[in-house]
């Protein structure tokens, strides 16, 4: 007598977007004729495993069974993709034919190569993250990964070389693999080509400093603001005036991220599939400076299937800076008003609408008009009015009002750029900005808010965070004489509670809210040297 059918059942996770759903793999192995059959919605790279799998298995020393093997991904209607499935169908496909045991329970996420080594699988991160909320902390991973699923809190983290070795954790007796699937792992290419993320990658390592700036202190008090009060910023000036310089040490004085805000921006980097990129949580702000030629999908996320995250959403928690703004595609820079303002970017295809995380400050570099001279000392600009017109229209109104602060760079004169004595540096400006952003969490935690740039506007308006008739009086005027809308109105009140912090006031004053105006609207008076 033959004995009973035995199923096998492991746990993965299916990934849409950033959000994960629990998986259960069913198998069963059928008296039928030989076969193998992989039911579930799975994509083109899933369908690929069972090729993948066969070879893995038998490279490992414990070849699948000979007879029909059906393997079932439940929930049947939910779509399946990639290739982290591919640990979790074998050792289901082991335990229905007695091989292992104890594997219901971990949950398994890692693709195989054909010689049985266990490769890293994109979007480790959150998928540890939804096992960890489904119950099931235990997660099986390659070696490669396990420093990235180690970054869950909660998480029991079990990671390793190869097929061979998971077998003979779970009870099995395979035979000796081959040697390649034991080898060391290969080194890691080398990365290229790709945006700059991080300021210190910006210099070959050098640390851009603000003390590196010469002159500009207009422009870099309106940094320190941005900075302390999580504000968008505009820099209008001519070419080699330091917009770009200045952009870029942004993130060198923005407050380290909080716990959530880490691993948020931790995970939208694993979905790029380089476990070097997500080893360690992001604790330092992001800078992220897509080329103008950047498509939609490059900068907001898209691409077939379920949407890829762009730059948008790597740069959550810190930078995304558009140089030469005005060249960008202008819808491309009009999708940017949605993450603007909810600080989440929604994509939605025919097969899913996938949410991801894009709460960044935006600094937007542009020169005054197409040749770049216009407005300077001296200016050798010879476009006619038609064509300013036309280049500063390419920024939107809309999108415009939704940038807080403003300010014109101007050019850089001889004594500022050869005296030798820059500003102070980042660190010392740094040393200011603390205190007040632990000022604005402390007063926005009942609100659920931590920094001034994301207060309601309906907030600002009445109850304790409203600011004084007498104190808002310049703001009032301005939106009488429709020099601001109401969505301006209420950015300079932002941008007033943080020129409070900064001065360790208690309430903005009305010399705050004049401040705030003057950097809402573009000054165009002559540089500071």
């Amino acid at each position: 007598m033959s004995a009973p059918a035995v199923m096998g059942r492991t746990l993965a996770v299916a990934l849409t977007g950033m959000h994960g759903h629990l998986v259960e793999v069913e198998a069963d192995i059928g008296q039928t004729l030989p076969g193998f059959v992989l039911l579930g919605l799975p994509d083109q790279s899933l369908q690929e495993s069972r090729d993948r799998i066969k070879a893995a298995a038998r490279n490992s020393g414990l070849p699948l069974t000979r007879r029909h093997l059906t393997v079932n991904l439940v929930p049947a209607a939910l779509h399946k993709r990639g290739p982290g499935f591919d640990l979790g169908i074998v050792m289901a496909a082991y335990a229905a034919d007695r091989q292992v045991h104890g594997v219901h329970g971990p949950v398994f996420l890692a693709e195989l190569g054909l010689d049985g080594r266990l490769r890293h699988a994109p979007g480790i991160l959150p998928s540890v993250m939804a096992a960890v909320e489904s119950g099931y902390p235990d997660v099986v991973v390659a070696e490669e990964s396990a420093d990235e699923a180690s970054l869950v809190p909660g998480a029991r983290v079990r990671g390793f070389r190869s097929l061979h070795e998971v077998i003979r954790a779970f009870g099995g007796d395979p035979e000796p693999p081959l040697a390649s699937a034991v080898a060391a792992p290969e080194p890691e290419p080398a990365s290229g080509g790709e945006d700059r993320t991080t300021s210190a990658s910006l210099s070959g390592g050098h640390e851009p400093d603000l003390s590196e700036v010469s002159g500009q202190f207009e422009a870099r008090f309106a940094l320190e603001v941005a900075a302390a009060g999580g504000h968008h910023v505009l820099l209008e000036g001519s070419p080699g005036a330091g917009k770009t310089m200045l952009a870029e040490r942004l993130p060198g004085i923005l407050p380290p991220l909080d716990d959530q805000t880490a691993l948020e921006a931790t995970a939208v980097r694993s979905l790029t599939g380089r476990p070097q990129d997500a080893a360690r949580l992001i604790r330092r702000a992001p800078f992220q400076a897509p080329h103008h030629s950047a498509s939609m999908a490059a900068l907001v996320g898209g691409g077939s299937g379920i949407a890829r995250p762009g730059a948008a959403s790597l740069a959550h928690g810190g930078v995304l800076f558009l140089d030469e703004a005005p060249e960008f595609d202008r819808r491309v820079l009009d999708a940017l008003r949605q993450p603007l303002e909810s600080g989440a970017i929604t994509l939605h295809r025919a097969s899913g609408a996938v949410r991801y995380p894009s709460r960044f400050q935006l600094v937007l570099a542009a020169n005054p008009c197409p040749c770049g001279w216009g407005g300077g000392r001296g200016s050798k600009c010879r476009c006619t009015s038609l064509q300013r017109r036309r280049y500063t229209a390419k920024l939107s109104g809309p999108l415009l009002d939704r940038v807080d602060i403003q300010v014109t760079v101007p050019a850089v004169d001889a004594a500022a750029l050869t005296s030798g004595a820059g500003g102070e540096d980042s660190a010392t400006v740094l040393g200011r900005i603390l205190p007040a952003v632990e000022r604005q969490v402390a007063r926005l935690r009942p609100f659920g808010l931590s920094r001034n740039a994301h207060i309601p506007a309906a907030v600002l308006r009445e109850g304790p965070l409203a600011i004084e008739p007498r104190a808002r009086a310049g703001a009032d005027a301005a939106l009488d004489r429709a020099e601001l809308t109401a969505r301006g109105h209420a950015r300079v009140m932002r941008l007033a509670w943080t020129m409070a912090d900064l001065r360790d006031a208690d309430r903005p004053e009305a010399e705050d809210v004049d401040a705030a105006l003057y950097l809402r609207r573009r000054s165009q008076g002559e540089g500071v040297a």
